[in-house]
C-alpha cells in the first residue's frame, strides 16, 4: 500500500516549512516511520529541526536531495551526450559542463526520489515541503505536460533519428542521438508520470498554508482553484500566526480584529475544507519536541494522516466531465475542443485534458461553470458524424 503523502505549500514566507515539519515530528510521535523532504532549494527544513539529514528521532528521518548523483542515475544517458555535442562544437569541458545542468533539476529530482522513497516501502507518512505557491504549481503541471509532449513527439523523433543520423554525421560532424539515449528519455518520462500517479492518487493530498492577511488568503484562493485544474486533492488549509484575542493593547487588538474578518472570509471561501490555525508563538519553534507541541495545537482532535474524503477533483462518466474548479470566476474559465483533447484555462493555468474514447467520439453538447464545478456534456451522436 502507498504511504500516506502530503504536500505543504503557500505564498513565501507563510510558515509553510513550519508547518511541514510539525505535522512530520507529529508523525513520528504517533509511531508512524516518517520521512520529511523539500523540493525547495532553500532546504529550511534542517534548519527548522535542528538537525542534520539523516534519522532525526528514531522514526523520523530528514531527506536532503542530492541532485548531481541523482540527476546522473535518471538523466545520465542524456546528459552525457548533450555534453559530447557540445565538446564536438568546441567548447571546453567546463562550459559543456554548465549549460548540460538543467534548469529546475532539483525539484525535478525530488519528485523522481519521493517515488522511490513511496515505493520502497519503509514509510508509513512522507511529508513534502515544497517550494513556494507558483514553482509548485509549475513542478506539480509538468508531469502531464511533458507527458503531453512526449507521446507526441517520440514515436516520430525515433523515426526521425534513423532518417537523419547519417545526415547529422556526415554534414554537421557532430553525434546523432542513438537508442540509449531515447530509452533514457523514456525511462525519465515514465518516471514523471509514476510520480503524478502517486500524487493524485487517493493517499495523497496538498495543505495549503496561509497568514490572515488580504494578499495571501488571494493567493491561496488561486492555488486552490490551479491546483484542482491539475487533478491535486487539497484536504486542508493551515492559518498560520494568528493573534490570540485575549488581554490585547489597542495596537494587538485591531490585528486581532482584521485577522478574524479574514479567518471568517477563509473558512468561507475554502469551505468545506477545514481551516486549521496556528497562534502566533512567542518564539519560533525550532527542534523535534517544539515542533511537535506546535503540531498537536495544529490539528486538534482531528486526524492528520486519515486518507483525504474528498473525492478526485477530475471526474468522468459515459457522457459528462466533471472537474472541480472551487473559487474560479466563469470569466476566467475557458473551455476549447481539439480534437480528441479538451483544453480547460483558470487564470494563468492551463491543462490539455486527453479524453476517454467514450468522450472523444462525441459532440459537447453543453458546459457550465456553477457551485465551484466545471461540468462538460457530450452529446450521444459521434464527433465525426458532426
Amino acid at each position: 500500500m502507498d504511504p500516506r503523502v502530503l504536500l505543504f505549500t503557500g505564498k513565501g514566507g507563510v510558515g509553510k516549512t513550519t508547518a511541514a515539519a510539525a505535522t512530520a515530528t507529529l508523525a513520528a510521535s504517533r509511531g508512524m516511520k516518517t520521512l520529511v523532504v523539500s523540493t525547495d532549494t532553500a532546504h529550511s527544513l534542517a534548519d527548522a529541526l535542528a538537525v542534520e539529514p539523516g534519522e532525526v528521532v528514531p522514526g523520523l528521518h530528514l531527506h536532503q536531495v542530492d541532485t548531481q548523483r541523482t540527476l546522473e542515475r535518471h538523466w545520465g544517458e542524456l546528459q552525457d551526450y548533450a555534453r559530447g555535442v557540445l565538446s564536438e562544437l568546441g567548447l571546453d569541458e567546463v562550459t559543456s559542463e554548465e549549460i548540460t545542468v538543467l534548469p529546475g533539476a532539483e525539484e525535478i529530482i525530488a519528485l523522481l526520489e519521493l517515488r522511490e522513497h513511496a515505493r520502497s516501502g519503509r514509510w508509513d507518512v512522507i511529508v513534502v515541503d515544497c517550494a513556494p505557491t507558483a514553482e509548485t504549481l509549475r513542478l506539480l503541471a509538468l508531469p502531464e505536460a511533458l507527458d503531453w509532449h512526449v507521446n507526441r513527439l517520440l514515436p516520430v523523433g525515433r523515426r526521425l533519428v534513423r532518417l537523419v543520423a547519417p545526415f547529422v554525421r556526415g554534414v554537421a560532424r557532430v553525434s546523432a542521438p542513438g537508442e540509449e539515449v531515447m530509452s533514457a528519455g523514456e525511462r525519465f518520462h515514465r518516471g514523471l508520470m509514476e510520480v503524478r500517479e502517486l500524487l493524485t492518487g487517493g493517499q495523497a493530498s496538498v495543505r495549503l498554508v496561509l497568514t490572515p492577511e488580504s494578499v495571501v488568503l488571494a493567493e491561496a484562493r488561486r492555488t486552490l482553484t490551479s491546483l484542482n485544474l491539475y487533478g491535486y486533492r487539497v484536504d486542508g488549509v493551515i492559518a498560520n500566526r494568528v493573534f490570540p484575542p485575549g488581554g490585547a493593547d489597542e495596537w494587538r487588538a485591531q490585528w486581532v480584529a482584521a485577522q478574524t474578518r479574514l479567518l471568517a472570509e477563509a473558512e468561507q471561501s475554502f469551505a468545506p475544507l477545514p481551516v486549521h490555525v496556528v497562534p502566533y508563538l512567542p518564539a519560533e519553534p525550532v527542534g523535534t519536541q517544539a515542533l511537535t507541541e506546535v503540531g498537536e495545537r495544529l490539528y486538534g482532535e482531528s486526524d492528520p494522516f486519515a486518507p483525504p474524503a474528498s473525492p478526485p477533483p477530475l471526474r468522468m462518466s459515459a457522457d459528462e466531465l466533471a472537474l472541480d474548479l472551487p473559487g474560479a470566476d466563469r470569466a476566467e474559465v475557458d473551455l476549447a475542443r481539439k480534437g480528441d483533447e479538451l483544453i480547460v484555462t483558470a487564470g494563468p493555468y492551463r491543462r490539455i485534458l486527453a479524453l476517454p474514447v467514450a468522450l472523444a467520439r462525441r459532440k459537447i453538447s453543453g458546459a457550465v461553470l456553477r457551485d465551484g464545478v466545471l461540468r462538460v456534456a457530450f452529446s450521444p451522436g459521434s464527433e465525426s458524424g458532426s
